[in-house]
């Protein structure tokens, strides 16, 4: 137990307040003493303290003259207030007394060498260090800046050993007693004893030998690290330790960086040289957002928010740090796709359309169903953008089954009939097949077919000219997919539908005038461009059935015009949902028999395989053998994977859409596209690795019908974040409700994958942090409303910022 000063400088006071009289206590202030010091003098170990209360036994204090009284006594007095200032640390200031750092007026070294500069420039990083770094896509002195921590160990909370409790994250400040080399579970290891003023602790750190050369006895060392209990006794093992001296802690005593490893690299190594290039480099970068702005929003100057980042002063600091780099990165998001929008828009001319109104009256009234509320909105807005000189660039956003595709549709045959031709890009084969068999249906019903070919139909009877639709992806090989591409250049082919084949070099366009993007977000902005690049500045629609809340879909996408397809098709029944544990598969099993048994449908999602797709077509086709002979071995089965061939893949989905098959096992491929309106189960089979969104775009593949149907999640052993998207999921059908839900749970930049979506990587920024994005897109608004060529002298930083981090945009802004 620590020693309690209160009774002592209590009575001390006393005595100072009755004019050292002596009369504080019966019996004299030398009675007193004298007892007091028998009871704690083993506990005593600050030498000073010791000397002045022996000191003052020895001479008497009774003997001596008042002004000698004083002097004594404010002495102890002195010393009991250091003493308690140490001990007591954590009750009057609980965090460690690091120095306040303010890095930007630290004493900036001369340095001779670009931020951009390899790493190897830097004093102590080697060519093999380096290589290990370049591991973790780290290459530069700025890439080391923004190499930021995971996360923060708090150790910045000092305890006495008497404080300390077992299993918790603790610091201490303590003298080494004894420091030696031991063997434990035999491999050499170091073993100290070290004690404060409340008490002495073992310390071992296994396998780690070196440490005895670097601890002495009488050391003040800082330990930080997790306490554990050996044979009843307390212990750290393996901690975080460095010799307390006049300068910064590193490792221990304060907010500690845990930084991401690669083998080859160690956390105490990575932390000590994050700190050398921190305190050296800090300093010496540019702040380029403009002061008026930093000011309005109450940000951290730019080289502080760097340092704060890496090694806080506090939480509070560290906070404010991830707010100003996490604004920073939006910002010069927002700023970038500003720009996009007006180069595209303003500096481009594309051909107007005329809308042919008595074509699209009978094309509406062909349909056999009756346009949404919000479908004739969306091509409302879609039929006035095509109007214009500037070329169309809108994002459509609409639930499965919300029609899409009609609505695309409709702004192709406006192409066509102002003698254009139109593309149509899917990301996957069968989603291309399936928008290929949808559209030919459509016109089908509004026209009579004419010639039907491999992967080529042909309509005649609502407009001038027959309408030509065809398909081109890669499992079309030799004389048939050249000859696609002749009558593509040629002009004959009026609509093409297909796959990233769309834009092979060899696929040239007579007159392409507007470009359908399907799940854009699986298509990077390379991948569009490419498309559009195959006409004279054709107009463009991409489309997602991935809700986006509209916030975010502003700032990912602020290049694009905004619409939403908010309504479903009457008469469309809420999918029942339920998550199941192990023990109740062979409910789920026995709930598809049933189903099959009065003429329904069923698809099976195989598990999230990550490695490749070879590795996940494998493990279906062992879920699918399984399934076949042990589960179902009475009904019909079919399997689908992306290693299958495009023949292979129709087959299976004309099987299986002519009710040829009972149960399609799929691996995530099904994602999208497939519409079978007699499935009414979907069963997902490890529904805890897949996301919110994911596992909606599964459930919309089923409720195509009027029957009612059911998605059935099977999670063996789900965490705890899962569980909360399991229950989620169940409860909440609205797409754009649970995309909300999705941010929450999601980190920086996973909503889509910023590399995908062509925008610049999030470090920082959590996109579920809409304030900031909203507070981010105003402050770009601002900047780009008054100075839209960014010319202003003040903007100087601004400019070779964002040249940076969108270096394709390099020449619009400057």
């Amino acid at each position: 137990m620590p020693i309690d000063f209160s009774p002592l400088r209590k009575v001390l006071q006393l005595e100072r307040k009755k004019g050292y009289s002596d009369t504080a206590v019966f019996g004299g202030l030398d009675r007193f003493l004298a007892k007091w010091t028998s009871q704690n003098e083993g506990k005593i170990t600050d030498p000073s303290f010791l000397k002045a209360i022996r000191k003052l036994l020895t001479i008497n204090y009774s003997s001596l003259s008042l002004k000698l009284r004083k002097q004594q006594i404010e002495n102890i007095i002195n010393i009991i207030d250091v003493i308690g200032q140490t001990i007591h640390k954590n009750k009057t200031n609980p965090t460690f007394s690091n120095k306040k750092r303010s890095p930007i007026k630290r004493k900036i070294s001369t340095i001779n060498y670009s931020i951009d500069a390899p790493i190897t420039t830097f004093k102590g990083i080697s060519s093999n260090l380096a290589a290990k770094f370049a591991r973790l896509n780290v290459f530069t002195i700025r890439d080391l800046l923004y190499f930021f921590p995971n996360r923060h160990l708090d150790y910045s909370r000092l305890k006495t050993i008497s404080e300390l409790t077992e299993g918790n994250e603790e610091t201490i400040v303590a003298n080494v007693w004894q420091v030696r080399e031991v063997k434990l579970g035999g491999r050499r290891s170091t073993e100290a004893i070290v004690g404060d003023e409340t008490g002495n602790l073992r310390v071992v750190w296994f396998n780690n030998p070196y440490i005895v050369k670097q601890l002495s006895t009488n050391k003040q060392v800082v330990i930080s690290g997790r306490l554990g209990i050996f044979k009843h006794r307390p212990v750290f093992q393996s901690p975080e330790w460095e010799i307390l001296e006049d300068k910064e802690l590193t490792h221990t005593g304060r907010l500690v960086p845990i930084y991401p490893l690669t083998r080859g690299l160690y956390p105490r190594q990575v932390r000590k040289l994050m700190k050398d290039v921190i305190d050296t480099w800090s300093a010496q970068v540019d702040d380029f957002l403009p002061v008026q702005l930093r000011q309005r929003c109450n940000l951290l100057v730019l080289s502080n928010a760097i340092y704060q980042a890496h090694f806080p002063d506090d939480e509070e600091l560290k906070k404010q740090a991830r707010i100003r780099l996490a604004f920073d990165e939006l910002f010069i998001l927002q700023l970038g796709v500003l720009n996009r929008k007006q180069k595209w828009q303003e500096q481009q001319i594309s051909t107007p359309f005329t809308i042919e109104a008595p074509v699209l009256e009978s094309w509406f009234k062909s349909l056999p169903f009756v346009l949404t509320t919000a479908q004739e909105r969306v091509i409302k807005e879609l039929l006035s953008d095509l109007a214009k000189s500037k070329p169309t660039s809108r994002l459509l956003q609409g639930e499965v089954g919300s029609g899409k595709t009609v609505v695309a549709m409709t702004a192709l045959l406006v192409a066509v009939t102002n003698c254009r031709q139109g593309a149509f890009m899917a990301p996957t084969e069968i989603l291309s097949e399936q928008h290929f068999t949808s559209i030919c249906n459509l016109l089908a019903g509004a026209g009579n077919l004419e010639i039907e070919e491999e992967f080529l139909h042909s309509y005649s009877g609502f407009l001038p000219k027959p309408i030509t639709v065809a398909l081109l992806i890669g499992d079309i090989k030799g004389v048939k997919k050249r000859e696609l591409q002749q009558r593509i250049l040629n002009g004959d082919i009026d609509i093409t539908i297909g796959t990233h084949a769309l834009i092979q070099k060899e696929v040239e366009f007579k007159e392409l005038g507007f470009v359908v993007v399907d799940e854009q977000h699986r298509f990077g902005v390379t991948q569009r461009s490419a498309l559009r690049q195959k006409g004279l500045n054709p107009h463009m629609l991409v489309m997602t059935a991935t809700p986006i809340p509209r916030t975010l879909a502003l700032t990912l996408y602020g290049d694009l015009d905004l619409s939403v397809i908010d309504q479903l098709p009457p008469g469309r029944k809420k999918i029942k949902t339920k998550w199941l544990k192990p023990v109740q598969r062979h409910h789920a099993y026995s709930f598809l028999h049933r189903q099959i048994a009065v003429g329904r449908q069923a698809f099976i999602i195989c598990p999230l395989i990550e490695e490749s797709e070879a590795i996940q077509a494998k493990a279906a086709i062992a879920e699918f053998q399984h399934l076949s002979r042990e589960v179902f071995p009475s009904l019909r089965l079919g399997l689908l994977h992306g290693r299958m061939s495009a023949v292979e893949k129709e087959e299976t989905m004309y099987r299986f859409r002519s009710c040829q098959l009972d149960i399609l096992v799929s691996t995530p491929v099904v994602e999208v596209g497939i519409d079978i309106p007699n499935a009414t189960v979907m069963l997902v089979e490890s529904a805890d690795r897949f996301g919110l969104s994911q596992l909606h775009q599964f459930r919309g593949r089923v409720g195509r019908g009027k029957e009612q149907s059911y998605c059935l999640l099977l999670a063996d052993n789900p965490s705890e974040v899962a569980r909360e998207r399991l229950d989620i999921i169940e409860q909440i059908h609205d797409g754009f409700q649970l995309a909300e839900e999705d941010l929450k749970m999601r980190g920086p930049g996973e909503f889509f994958g910023t590399r995908q979506s062509g925008i610049p990587d999030l470090r920082m920024a959590k996109i579920s942090d809409i304030s900031l994005l909203e507070l981010a897109r105003r402050e770009a608004g601002i900047v780009f409303a008054n100075d839209p060529k960014l010319k202003n002298p003040k903007h100087r930083l601004l400019v070779k910022e964002i040249t940076r981090i969108w270096p394709e945009e390099d020449g619009e802004w400057s």
